[in-house]
């Protein structure tokens, strides 16, 4: 068993999207509150809720006709994501006065190493209090924090255990892991979803502990590697680390974009449309890192929300690429290879495995150099008037979301 010698903390924001609304608006403290976007579009699902709505069963993915029907007083809040990622680049400089050693999880989570602050801070139920008053008095949002020896056992803390505890934090380590969370159903431990909670059903799993005390090698004969790293997590081992956020920025593994679709889209050039300019997007990105990538992955959810369909695959490539059109022949065949032709409403593209384009020895087969000359003067075009300066054809057809999407962060409005 792993040496207790760290002290990791995950930091998340209670209902951000809707405590930022509520922290801009006082008027709406104490009341029913959704964020969700334009019902017209049917872009009306809940974004986030406070937990006054959330009494009402309101909670993240509802459609905003339901919010009503569960709620008729729910005040629904168009989404700002320029005021989200304003509020949580200000909540990155609070916990940077704790900690150098940071890493943002996701908008609204944010993992710290406190190992060796207890003389400046305190027990780490000490900083953790420290962090939760800080936020709460500069921002107006309440945080929770999840305690542990490592980014796994913190972040069960936080999700588990941190968000029921009225003192908004708790600590597990690995001398009380199984205590906790050995009782939990399954589906409870970080990277369970639908269906590997089903995979463990069928193997009669139905509680952390339950898959804790199975040979490890019989979950990875049955799983691979993704077998052993869900045994190991429920066992509380996590051998990953918190950088400095220099450090994190320099060891990027990949980048991706998604886009939740305002209707059905059900034909295929549309389809394709959305996917070219998803593409785009990412490797634009990877090179303005001055990367490549050799892993393309897409991403496809059906619009029915009531039974969820949809796909998750990627496919290593010959060679290291940011050109567009060169990951985009890849993302096609990847996409009709697994879509069940059924009606979708999000699609993502992400490349991965990515190299330094200056180490990469460019073929001259097809004029590579010259396309990726040209790339990334459209790329500069588009840095300085915009992403709806210079486009492809495509986006003028029915199906293109460049220019819905042109004004808007995250897919919402600013």
């Amino acid at each position: 068993m792993p040496k207790p010698t760290k002290i990791i903390m995950l930091a998340d924001m209670e209902s951000f999207y809707a405590s930022v609304e509520v922290a801009k608006n006082p008027t709406l403290r104490g009341k029913p509150v959704a964020v969700c976007g334009d019902p017209q579009k049917r872009h009306g699902i809940v974004l986030a809720a406070t937990k006054e709505a959330k009494a009402y069963g309101i909670k993240t993915g509802l459609r905003a006709w339901e919010c009503v029907d569960l709620c008729p007083g729910i005040i629904l809040v168009r989404p700002h994501m320029r005021d989200y990622l304003a509020a949580s680049l200000k909540i990155t400089d609070i916990l940077s006065g704790f900690t150098d050693r940071l890493f943002p999880y996701s908008i609204d989570e944010q993992f710290l190493d406190m190992t060796g602050c207890e003389r400046l801070f305190g027990s780490p139920e000490e900083m953790a209090g420290l962090i939760i008053k800080k936020i709460w008095g500069e921002i107006g949002i309440r945080c929770r924090v999840g305690i542990g020896e490592n980014p796994l056992q913190a972040k069960m803390a936080c999700d588990r255990f941190a968000k029921k505890n009225k003192a908004g934090f708790f600590r597990l380590s690995y001398q009380n892991y199984a205590q906790h969370t050995w009782p939990l159903p399954i589906r409870d431990l970080f990277g369970v979803g639908a269906r590997m909670e089903r995979n463990f059903f069928n193997i009669g799993v139905r509680t952390i502990g339950q898959l804790a005390r199975l040979p490890k090698e019989d979950l990875r004969f049955r799983w691979g590697v993704n077998g052993e790293v869900l045994w190991l997590n429920a066992q509380g081992i996590d051998y990953s680390t918190i950088s400095p956020l220099e450090e994190a920025e320099d060891t990027r593994r990949g980048t991706s974009h998604s886009i939740t679709l305002p209707r059905d889209y059900r034909f295929e050039k549309e389809i394709e449309v959305v996917l070219l300019e998803i593409t785009e997007e990412v490797c634009r990105r990877a090179r303005s890192w001055g990367k490549a990538g050799r892993v393309v992955h897409v991403y496809c959810r059906g619009a029915d929300f009531d039974l969820p369909t949809g796909f998750s695959r990627q496919v290593s490539i010959p060679e290291p690429t940011a050109l567009t059109m060169d990951v985009y022949d890849y993302v096609l065949k990847l996409f009709y290879a697994h879509w069940n032709r059924q009606p979708v409403r999000a699609l993502g593209v992400g490349l991965a495995g990515l190299f330094d384009l200056q180490k990469i020895q460019l073929s001259l087969i097809g004029q590579r150099e010259k396309k990726m000359a040209l790339s990334k003067a459209m790329d500069s075009i588009r840095s300085r008037f915009g992403a709806a300066s210079l486009f492809r054809s495509s986006s003028l057809t029915r199906g293109g979301m460049l220019f819905d999407r042109a004004t808007k962060i995250g897919g919402h409005e600013a």
